[in-house]
């Protein structure tokens, strides 16, 4: 199974930025990619989603205009670009890969195969 792992979390201040990293283990080419995150006492929620050739990408409204999921086939990465920051974006955040062959960006986390073990992002205000 593919391994998932995340970095670039960190302690800012609201209004910074910050950028998220997935190292995959093995090719991610053919695969849709996407970050969660999960504050303390609320469920994983999705963030942004990126299908595999990068064509597509869908936002959760709360991020829409200042997160950018991207991603680098030929590095086997995938990155979040998150800007102006808010206290409530504080969260772990979570890589995930779906390993399935077609063209959809699911919300839900169970539509997803493989996880990281996450970064922590805080945001004080």
């Amino acid at each position: 199974q593919v391994q998932l792992v995340e970095s670039g979390g960190g302690l800012v201040q609201a209004g910074d930025s910050l950028r998220l990293s997935c190292a995959a283990s093995e090719r991610i080419s053919t695969y849709t990619m996407a970050w969660f995150r999960q504050a303390p006492g609320k469920e994983r929620e999705f963030v942004a989603g990126i299908t595999w050739n990068g064509g597509r990408t869908n936002y959760a409204d709360a991020v829409k205009g200042r997160f950018t999921i991207s991603r680098d086939n030929t590095k086997n990465m995938a990155y979040l670009q998150m800007n102006t920051l808010k206290p409530e974006d504080t969260a772990g955040y979570y890589c995930a890969l779906r390993r399935r062959l077609n063209n959809m960006i699911p919300i839900q986390p169970n539509e997803y195969d493989s996880w990281g073990q996450g970064t922590q992002v805080t945001v004080s205000s």
